[in-house]
């Protein structure tokens, strides 16, 4: 049985710089929906403040989120090295 001794000492990753590159966006794109969700509170907690159900935190925030989630699993998915 023969060892293969050329790559020895050379560790590969499993994702590629570009994959890493991409990541870190789809990353920050969730970070962006879950700013997007802050908000609407009211300082005096017998009073209801109808902003906590806007369209920015009901709706368009957490699709910011989903695209983000979708866009981590390319990431992920994508071949180093490929267009």
């Amino acid at each position: 049985m023969a060892i293969n001794t050329e790559n020895k000492g050379e560790q590969k990753f499993a994702l590629g710089k570009e994959n890493l590159r991409l990541l870190m966006i789809g990353f920050l794109i969730i970070l962006v929906g879950f700013v997007l969700m802050i908000g609407g509170g009211s300082s005096d907690p017998a009073v209801f403040n109808k902003e906590i159900f806007n369209f920015q935190r009901i709706t368009l925030a957490p699709i910011v989120v989903m695209i983000g989630f979708v866009f981590e699993i390319f990431a992920i998915m994508k071949k180093p090295g490929s267009k």
